[in-house]
């Protein structure tokens, strides 16, 4: 090879790399809201989740072998469980219990490995999952739009003005609907980091951009790692909870396949992505972080970008753990206003809807038939109505009643008769 010829591949090289990157941090960016939320409301240091999530992220692609474009961060699922530990046992002995619900998954993965994929797609058909995707999307709606009318997740608490939220909503959300229409080329792949960056300087127009907590942060600074201590109490309590989000996380894997176009389910297989999901749910564990869990802002990203590349998971972890040890760059992700994310969040969740709105047309199943119907409209009702079970310390609602519901009615109920 010529040494013209060389320094153009190297430079074609260098592009791409910068392409990546840049797709990776977008990724990251995306999550980034969710993923600090988890450990803010519960007690857990966000440096720490930053990087468990970036860490966990690595490992899940070393176990599936670098091919599910997935990001792994703070499970919302265990939020409660987690302030409940905590109350009761202290962080470390709350962070046992969930290094023990991460060695569940990894059981669940060995089981699927041992019975087989069939297992799961018999468990688990399109007329459960396809609505028990809608109801990832569905049941967060209300945190997309609390957050861009400027409340806090919950709604309770008002951050930002609601005429200013909305607009600046409105401003990120249109950016990023016309750059992922109309753009060409590169600019079509950034299509949130537009909105965000659009977002954030009209928010600075309105003065809701807070930078001091920037200028008094230091570049670096270690997370506060916290080691675990086992209490049986607490690995008891903790056990049973993992169940429900280890259903969750088959709809995400199917989910992103939806997207792809790629069956993650036999290359590299389920009992890989989740005993990969339960490796990196026992390490951010160990080292004082939130369990893991599929993200499905990612997933939703990945659909709105088109930007299925495995590699720029990597790229969008090597940057969670950089900033997990710059509180610096910490503080200005911190600083992006609630609406900014909140006007991006109403699409990307939206996304999420028609994935599994599509996996049930793909599925060419009769909707209308008795029991699919069942199926379909039970999930819907009781993960969106706010339907929640209790049975003493253990709760099922959400996304996580509408993936053991969806289960249990696929198990239970008669299949039709064929007509003669």
């Amino acid at each position: 090879m010529s040494q013209p010829t060389a320094r153009v591949a190297r430079a074609e090289n260098y592009a791409f790399r910068l392409r990546d990157g840049l797709l990776g941090a977008q990724m990251l960016c995306v999550a980034f809201g969710s993923l600090v939320l988890v450990p803010l409301l519960t007690g857990l240091d966000a440096n720490v989740a930053l990087f468990t999530a970036g860490a966990g992220t690595l490992v899940f692609q070393i176990i599936t072998r670098g091919r599910v474009p997935v990001f792994l961060a703070s499970s919302f699922a265990f939020i409660a469980p987690i302030i409940y530990g905590v109350a009761h046992w202290g962080i470390p002995a709350t962070l046992g219990g969930l290094m023990a619900a991460g060695m569940a998954y990894m059981a669940l993965g060995g089981l699927i490995a041992w019975r087989g994929v069939g297992f799961v797609t018999r468990l688990l058909p399109p007329v459960v999952t396809g609505p028990v995707i809608m109801v990832i999307g569905l049941v967060l709606a209300p945190v997309a739009i609390n957050l861009a009318t400027g409340h806090d997740s919950s709604g309770d608490t008002q951050l930002v003005a609601r005429g200013t939220a909305c607009v600046v909503a409105l401003i990120s959300l249109v950016t990023t609907l016309a750059v992922s229409l109309l753009a060409r080329g590169f600019m079509r792949l950034l299509p949130i980091i537009c909105g965000v960056a659009t977002g954030t300087i009209a928010s600075l127009g309105f003065g809701i951009v807070d930078l001091g907590a920037i200028g008094t942060a230091p570049w670096l600074a270690m997370p506060a790692f916290v080691a675990p201590a086992f209490n049986w109490q607490a690995v008891l309590f903790m056990l049973p909870v993992a169940i429900a989000p280890a259903i969750e996380h088959f709809g995400d894997i199917i989910a992103i396949r939806s997207v792809t176009g790629r069956d993650y389910l036999v290359d590299p297989g389920v009992h890989r992505t989740l005993f990969g999901d339960g490796l990196a749910t026992g390490l951010a564990a160990a080292l004082g972080g939130p369990p893991n869990t599929t993200y499905s802002e990612v997933t939703g990203a990945v659909t709105l970008t088109g930007a299925t590349n495995p590699a720029l998971m990597t790229w969008a972890a090597l940057f969670a753990i950089l900033f997990s040890f710059s509180g610096k760059l910490g503080a200005v992700l911190a600083s992006i206003p609630t609406p900014v994310m909140g006007g991006i969040i109403v699409l990307l969740f939206g996304a999420i809807v028609v994935v599994g709105m599509n996996t049930l047309v793909e599925s060419g199943e009769d909707l209308t038939e008795s029991r699919n119907l069942a199926i379909v409209g039970l999930i819907l009702i009781c993960g969106i109505g706010g339907l929640h079970l209790e049975a003493g310390r253990f709760e099922l609602q959400g996304i996580a009643l509408a993936g053991v519901l969806g289960v249990v009615l696929n198990l239970v109920l008669p299949r039709a008769r064929s007509r003669a």
